[in-house]
């Protein structure tokens, strides 16, 4: 197997790129990683025995940049060399921590869609209270969705968490903004039904201060909404972390309370760890492709990788195609 990465994109890059990537060859002596980007730069963080095949170059796709725009245009980009690698057959797989939309865009046209297939969605998992974790797609891929990507997001999501998760019967739930099925805009009605008659577990509507408490395994919902659950998520677990600290730094007392506490409020910090569960994946493409975090630390990375690894040794990308449209094959 062979996972490539593209070791220029994140706020991170090369270090924590480089450094997950030395981590997941240390837990996994089979696995063959490309690393792509300047390598003087990856050199730097790498021993001087190392094993890794480096794609050199010194072209990078930059945050802010308009990303279909910037795929197209800079063919040499770390990014765009690492998804060349999946179309030429170099690779099975590929990883970045760079401009999400970018990713988007090198996927569909480097990589392409699952036929019958016909949005990917982005699909972080996202953590909750029992420490298990749900699957939320789309969370942006695509602003506006219909019932029928709904219903795709919910198949590919079901499958991934059975085959890659290990749950044998995925909870799937409709994202809405209440649990009764005559609830919610257009889009919601009319998917309620397609996703009620699927060979999935669906369990109905679920509310969005439900979704951390574990009500579902898999979340679906059109990649507005998605996004904007996404980082109000974020934005609270920080400011939540963030007045924690400053109550229990604010006095004498409070530090010496804080020193007691410190071992229960590491564990609830962990459970809310976005490092421990991976990458986003862009499912709906005809092979593996995974979006780490940004700001991704080497422990991000490892876990972007392990959950890379587990989707090509468990087939997933087939495995989705035999449940959409049972005698196709990949889309250009």
């Amino acid at each position: 197997m062979i996972i490539t990465i593209d070791a220029m994109g994140g706020d991170n890059a090369p270090k924590e790129i480089v450094k997950g990537a030395l981590l997941a060859v240390e837990q996994y002596p089979e696995l063959n990683i490309t690393l792509v980007g300047d390598q003087d730069k990856i050199n730097e963080h790498l021993p001087s025995d190392h094993s890794f095949k480096i794609i050199h170059t010194t072209e990078v796709i930059e945050a802010a940049e308009e990303p279909v725009r910037a795929v197209r245009r800079k063919k040499d980009a770390s990014m765009v060399l690492a998804a060349n690698e999946v179309k030429t057959g170099n690779a099975d797989a590929y990883i970045s921590a760079g401009n999400t939309g970018a990713l988007m865009a090198s996927g569909l046209f480097y990589v392409g869609r699952i036929k019958g297939i016909e949005r990917p969605a982005l699909a972080p998992t996202l953590p909750t209270l029992d420490g298990k974790g749900f699957l939320f797609l789309d969370v942006g891929a695509n602003m506006d969705a219909k019932p029928e990507h709904l219903l795709q997001y919910a198949l590919m999501g079901s499958v991934y968490c059975k085959e890659v998760r290990g749950i044998d019967n995925p909870r799937v739930g409709l994202l809405n903004v209440g649990t009764e099925s005559e609830k919610g805009n257009a889009l919601t009605k009319a998917a309620f039904p397609l996703l009620k008659d699927a060979n999935i577990n669906f369990v109905g509507n679920v509310e969005s201060r439900d979704l951390l408490m574990g009500a579902a395994d898999v979340v679906v919902c059109d990649g507005f909404a998605g996004n904007l659950v996404l980082k109000s998520i974020e934005g609270t677990a920080m400011s939540m972390f963030s007045m924690i600290k400053e109550t229990l730094t604010s006095s004498l007392t409070s530090k010496i309370a804080a020193g007691v506490l410190k071992p229960k409020l590491k564990g609830i910090k962990d459970k809310l760890d976005y490092t421990e569960y991976g990458g986003a994946g862009l499912f709906g493409l005809a092979a593996p492709v995974i979006k780490a975090h940004g700001s991704s630390n080497a422990n991000a990375v490892l876990n972007a990788i392990r959950q890379t690894k587990d989707m090509v040794d468990k087939n997933v990308v087939n495995t989705i195609l035999s449940h959409i449209q049972p005698d196709s094959q990949k889309e250009e």
